[in-house]
C-alpha cells in the first residue's frame, strides 16, 4: 500500500475523529479496508504500548462511571446502607464516622480483611462498622450466612465474637461448622435451626442484594464509607486515610 494512500485514509479518519463523526463504511472500497486494518495492525504490532494505555484509560473510564453510580445509589438508599436495623454494629455505635462492610464468610480476602477491621477498631474507638451479611460463593455461604442471622436475632450480644470465630477460621464455612460453632457459645441447635427458616432472613438478604447491586459491588470484600464504594481488600491504611477524610472534609477524598 502506498505511503500517499495510507496517509490519507489515516488523515480521513482522523478528520472524523475530531468532529465527532463516523467514518462512513462506504468511504472506504473492500480493498481500502483489507489494507486500512492490515494497517492498524502493523501499526499496533509495533506500538504494543498504544494497547496498554487504552486499556488503562478504559479502566479509568470504569472506575470514574463506578464511583459516580455508586455515590447516586449511596444518596437514595442512605437509610438501608448505613442504619438497617437488622445490621450488627460493632465499634462505637455513636462513632462519628461508619464503614459497611458486604462481606461472605468463604472469601478469603474477606479473612484479611477482617484483620484490617480489628486494627481499626483496636486504633480508633469513634469508627462504627456495619457488617451487611452478602453471601454470593454458593450454597455453603448462604446456608452458614442463614445460621449466623439466626445466631445474631437469638444472642445479639455475642454476634460480634461469633463473626471473627466464623469468619476467621481456616476452613469452609457450611451449615454444619456454623451449627457447631454456635453451640460452642451456648445456642440452641433447635432455636438455632427454628429461626433460619425465619422470612425476615430472606427480606434482609434479598435487601442487601439489591443495594450491592445499585452500588456497582459484585465481590467481596466491598466497603461503604460516606459518599464513595470502595471494592476489595484494599488495606487498613487505605481505609484510615478515607475515614481521616470524612473527618476532615465530609468526603473521603477531600
Amino acid at each position: 500500500m502506498a505511503l500517499k494512500t495510507r496517509t490519507g485514509l489515516m488523515a480521513a479518519l482522523l478528520i472524523g475523529m475530531s468532529t465527532a463523526l463516523p467514518l462512513p463504511a462506504a468511504a472506504l472500497d473492500d480493498a481500502q479496508k483489507e489494507e486500512f486494518g492490515a494497517f492498524i495492525r502493523e501499526y499496533l504490532m509495533a506500538n504494543p504500548e498504544i494497547v496498554e494505555e487504552m486499556q488503562q484509560a478504559l479502566e479509568i473510564k470504569k472506575e470514574a462511571e463506578s464511583r459516580v453510580m455508586a455515590q447516586a445509589a449511596i444518596s437514595s438508599n442512605r437509610d438501608a446502607i448505613f442504619n438497617a436495623p437488622e445490621d450488627i454494629v460493632l465499634g462505637n455505635p455513636d462513632g462519628d464516622v461508619t464503614v459497611v462492610e458486604f462481606y461472605d464468610y468463604n472469601c478469603g480476602f474477606c479473612k484479611r480483611a477482617m484483620n484490617d477491621m480489628i486494627s481499626l477498631l483496636d486504633k480508633d474507638s469513634n469508627i462504627r462498622f456495619v457488617l451487611k451479611e452478602f453471601p454470593i460463593l454458593g450454597p455453603d455461604s448462604l446456608a452458614a450466612h442463614r445460621v449466623a442471622m439466626s445466631f445474631r436475632a437469638l444472642a445479639p450480644e455475642k454476634y460480634g465474637e461469633y463473626h471473627m470465630q466464623l469468619l476467621g477460621a481456616d476452613v469452609r464455612a457450611t451449615e454444619e461448622y456454623a451449627i457447631e460453632t454456635a453451640k460452642s457459645f451456648g445456642i440452641d441447635e433447635a432455636e438455632l435451626r427454628a429461626g433460619m427458616d425465619d422470612p425476615a432472613i430472606d427480606q434482609s438478604i434479598r435487601q442487601t442484594y439489591e443495594l450491592a447491586n445499585a452500588l456497582g459491588i459484585s465481590g467481596t470484600p466491598s466497603f461503604v464509607i460516606g459518599d464513595e464504594a470502595v471494592f476489595g481488600a484494599v488495606g487498613d491504611d487505605v481505609l484510615r486515610e478515607k475515614i481521616a477524610n470524612m473527618r476532615q472534609c465530609e468526603s473521603t477524598i477531600c
